[in-house]
């Protein structure tokens, strides 16, 4: 696996105090220290890069001649508990920049020596000793080594210095440290856990999604997970059918011009796929508001067509680094439940309320968590005027605070036109994704010179909300098959019922049951293999099918059938006719009009 290396997480160039850590992270840190004094004592030749916390522990990345491998793991994890039982301090000390580039050059540490020069002059430069190990790091640590809790080395993987693919490719460590060892326990049996729900696992066992190296980041979905997929959308569609919403359907290249006025060309371009023809510069389009803006100018408006609601579920294309690749979760080519909202300044309030229940609803009917997070601008990258900036987030914060709903504020994460709400949801393991997003919007109107007729038959500036509830398909549904672990409600499963015969003499009304449930609207197959019972029950369990409905010599004689579920429940046989009612009524997606 390759991965990106980002800029150290403690890099000297952002901030000259020290980072607020919390104690976890401060931990963390400071055993990611520890893994490269461990790491340099048993492969003298290894040079270290860069070594943060993040969420679920920390990494450090080495240059060495031969990538580490899983096999590695032990006897660093064994080298780390004798440095960690020393119960070295950890000293902080501060220098010169001349005196840290002699001391890392000496040292062959040409990585450190890189960092250090990206470092402004007359900035504070400090090193972390423990024992004989030195490092360039700002900081903070625990008092000690054996202040490190309950480690465990998780995995190896290939990372691009700096993330850049035209950089080395360094050696990367992952681990992971918690207070306690009840605490690093519950952890691996949850990542135990995630490896059987893995997306990628599930996908190609239950045949959802293919994935090829002639189309990196581009999913294949084979035919039941175009189900899958097809369902989510038709549901979707319905939803917001009955939310007032109009469907578009927009083309995929367009002219860098396009991309110039939305502004996306200074400040996106490199995460788009770019093309010549003709003389003329194309790009794939990454999003769709900019040719939504285009749909809205095509025509005089009236504010009588306000709110005008604008959905499209079309491809869009980014590109992604190869090395952050993975799944469903990091693609080139997704779809998202897209939308955006053409509103009055005075039905801004109305329509974001809205829109919050929108969002519950939907993730109620996956019985979903939820966490909600307000980003705010950042300055440096911030478009337009900052008086419209103070009221787009004005009004995000009343809208939330009228709803009563908390929220965690993020400085310096919006995008680069407007504040946003995103939405991370909790799935069935205690892990967070993030799906939904709400963007409002006063930049891009006024960059397109968007109006529309008011009351007074003056010309007025909509304002924009950009919306996605699921995020992108792709996403969502790795998230929905790790959240179900493969066994989605009966309303979602690619294949709702399979008929199973006894044995081969019951063939013929297999068929028959089979076709009177595709003709009920059940999604139905038939298992017309030579193996036992046994065998044809316990592969569809394997594949998740919701119902098994067995067919032997007494439903042949009397026209029924005996449902079996996945969980292994025996249910009541009966007629084929009134089964195949009740499964179709059951089969039904919930319910989109209020």
């Amino acid at each position: 696996m390759v991965e990106q290396s980002g800029s150290d997480a403690y890099d000297f160039s952002t901030d000259a105090g020290v980072p607020n850590l919390t104690p976890l992270e401060t931990m963390r840190h400071s055993a990611a220290h520890v893994m490269a004094h461990a790491v340099q004592r048993l492969f003298p030749g290894a040079r270290v890069t860069i070594g943060p916390a993040i969420e679920t522990g920390f990494y450090y990345d080495f240059a060495v001649d031969t990538p580490f491998t899983e096999e590695d793991l032990p006897k660093i994890e064994a080298e780390m508990a004798r440095i960690a039982a020393g119960r070295h301090p950890f000293r902080r000390e501060e220098v010169s920049r001349e005196e840290a580039l002699a001391l890392f050059s000496s040292m062959g540490e040409h990585y450190k020596v890189e960092l250090l020069q990206a470092i402004p002059p007359g900035q504070t430069i400090t090193l972390y000793r423990h024992d004989d190990f030195v490092d360039l790091c700002r900081g903070p640590h625990v008092e000690h080594t054996g202040c490190i809790g309950a480690f465990k080395l998780l995995s190896v993987a290939g990372a691009y210095w700096r993330g850049d693919s035209r950089n080395p490719m360094l050696s990367r460590i992952y681990g992971t440290t918690f207070p306690t060892k009840e605490e690093l326990d519950a952890y691996l049996r949850q990542l135990e856990e995630a490896r059987r729900r893995d997306h990628r696992k599930l996908g190609r066992e239950l045949e959802l999604i293919h994935f090829e190296p002639l189309a990196p980041g581009c999913a294949f979905w084979l035919p039941r997970g175009a189900v899958l997929w097809n369902t989510l959308s038709q549901w979707m569609r319905g939803l917001l059918l009955s939310h007032g919403y109009v469907e578009v359907r927009t083309p995929l290249i367009f002219n860098k011009r396009l991309w110039e006025i939305s502004g996306h060309w200074e400040h996106y371009q490199d995460n788009m796929f770019v093309m010549e023809a003709e003389g003329q510069v194309y790009g794939l389009k990454p999003m769709n508001c900019p040719s939504h803006m285009l749909l809205f100018g095509a025509r005089r408006r009236s504010y009588r067509e306000l709110p005008l609601r604008m959905h499209d579920q079309g491809v869009l294309h980014r590109a992604e680094p190869s090395g952050t690749l993975g799944g469903l979760t990091r693609v080139r080519q997704f779809v998202q439940d897209d939308a955006h909202l053409f509103v009055t300044p005075d039905q801004v309030a109305a329509e974001m309320d809205q829109l919050l229940g929108l969002v519950d609803r939907v993730y109620r009917t996956f019985d979903l968590r939820y966490q909600v997070k307000l980003s705010t601008r950042d300055p440096a990258k911030m478009m337009g005027d900052p008086a419209l900036w103070d009221r787009a987030e004005a009004d995000l914060r009343s809208t939330l605070a009228a709803r009563g709903m908390s929220y965690i504020e993020q400085a310096r994460e919006a995008a680069f036109y407007g504040p946003k709400i995103d939405f991370d949801v909790t799935d069935a393991i205690g892990r967070k994704w993030q799906c939904a997003t709400i963007q409002l919007d006063f930049q891009i109107p006024l960059r397109f010179d968007l109006t529309y007729v008011g009351e007074d038959n003056a010309e007025h500036r909509p304002v924009v909300i950009h919306r996605a509830i699921f995020g992108s398909f792709e996403r969502f549904i790795a998230l929905l098959i790790e959240h179900y672990a493969g066994a989605f409600p009966l309303w979602l499963s690619p294949v709702q019922a399979r008929v199973l015969g006894v044995s081969q003499r019951h063939d013929a009304y297999v068929r028959e049951a089979n076709e009177l449930l595709l003709r009920h609207g059940v999604r139905s197959e038939v298992d017309l293999s030579g193996d036992k019972l046994g065998a044809k029950i316990r592969r569809a369990q394997l594949d998740k099918v919701p119902y098994m409905v067995v067919i032997g010599d007494k439903e042949v004689a009397a026209r029924t059938v005996s449902p079996r579920t996945r969980d292994g429940r025996q249910l009541e046989a009966r007629p084929l006719e009134v089964f195949a009612r009740e499964l179709a009524a059951e089969a039904q997606p919930p319910p989109v009009a209020d």
